[in-house]
């Protein structure tokens, strides 16, 4: 049977909006905290980062098939090939590893920008996993589904479950938390620079740290009790500013521009280019956005996202 990939046709976005396709949403993530500790011998490095997923993502529909084809349509054209996609990677997977002779026509809305260090891709898969594995009405718990998301992407895990979690070695070894909230009305501004930050550039020269600093965040993180956000914000780390921020310099802007709005924490997400602010209100967090909208290819006032 012969899978197939279509960039972008209009009828389909509407029967899959319209019609009895399952949908499930594909929330992106941020680091609150993400330290390189050391590189590796099969050349990956090790980390220590909390995750937490926020409410801004894109959204996953699909409709069951009985000849076991593998259908995938976007909203927009992608500038990748079908191969490369995560969503259609995951499907294949997910379809080979339970033996299910069914198939699936599938609709991806992409809203997440690339190359923003939010994890949008791997999102997209993570709740492909969650979404076919509803579809083909298969016995998988997330464990399962988390083992299968550790072979697309080292941030996949994390986002089949999502809420908040500290995870380590490349992002696989997982340790689930209570969620946390922000209090009261804050909001976090997440916005994404006109620019995107090549993997190998936020790896190329980095500080390796070693475990203590890590090690220390997690104790005292566990230590903190009903203060846990303050001290998640008051000690927000990314050992990656230190590798992006010279070549990537309109990141570092953005991140002193959302200080300058009165962002009570700003942070760059992952390997950048995304930067999240922290703001008391949703009215001071839009006002920032509409402060950086032209300067930016992305921007989202939002909250954390609980997991599922």
């Amino acid at each position: 049977m012969d899978d197939f990939f279509l960039p972008f046709y209009s009828d389909l976005e509407y029967h899959f909006s319209k019609f009895n396709a399952m949908k499930e949403y594909a929330p992106a993530k941020i680091n609150l905290f993400l330290d390189v500790i050391r590189k590796r011998e099969d050349g990956y490095h090790d980390l220590g980062t909390l995750f937490q997923t926020i409410d801004a993502g894109d959204t996953v529909s699909a409709e069951i098939r009985e000849d076991g084809r593998i259908t995938l349509c976007y909203n927009e054209p992608q500038d990748y090939p079908l191969e490369s996609d995560l969503v259609f990677k995951a499907a294949k997977l997910l379809q080979a590893e339970s033996g299910t002779a069914l198939g699936a026509d599938i609709f991806l809305e992409k809203v997440m920008p690339l190359g923003a260090g939010l994890g949008g891709g791997s999102a997209d898969a993570a709740a492909t996993l969650r979404l076919l594995s509803r579809l083909w009405n298969l016995p998988f718990p997330a464990e399962k589904l988390e083992e299968l998301g550790a072979r697309l992407g080292a941030d996949v895990p994390f986002l089949v479950r999502g809420g908040t979690a500290f995870a380590e070695g490349i992002g696989e070894k997982l340790s689930f938390l209570e969620p946390l909230q922000l209090p009261g009305e804050a909001c976090l501004l997440v916005a994404t620079p006109l620019d995107s930050v090549p993997t190998r550039d936020a790896y190329a020269g980095v500080p390796k740290s070693g475990p203590d600093r890590w090690e220390s965040f997690k104790a005292n993180f566990t230590k903190s009790g009903r203060s846990v956000f303050d001290f998640v914000f008051e000690n927000g780390f990314n050992a990656f500013e230190e590798s992006v921020f010279p070549k990537h310099p309109l990141v570092e802007k953005l991140k002193q521009e959302l200080i300058g709005l009165g962002a009570t924490s700003v942070l760059m997400s992952g390997s950048g280019a995304s930067v999240f602010g922290v703001f008391k209100t949703r009215e001071q967090a839009e006002s920032a956005l509409e402060s950086v909208k032209s300067t930016t290819r992305y921007q989202k006032v939002t909250r954390f996202f609980q997991g599922f």
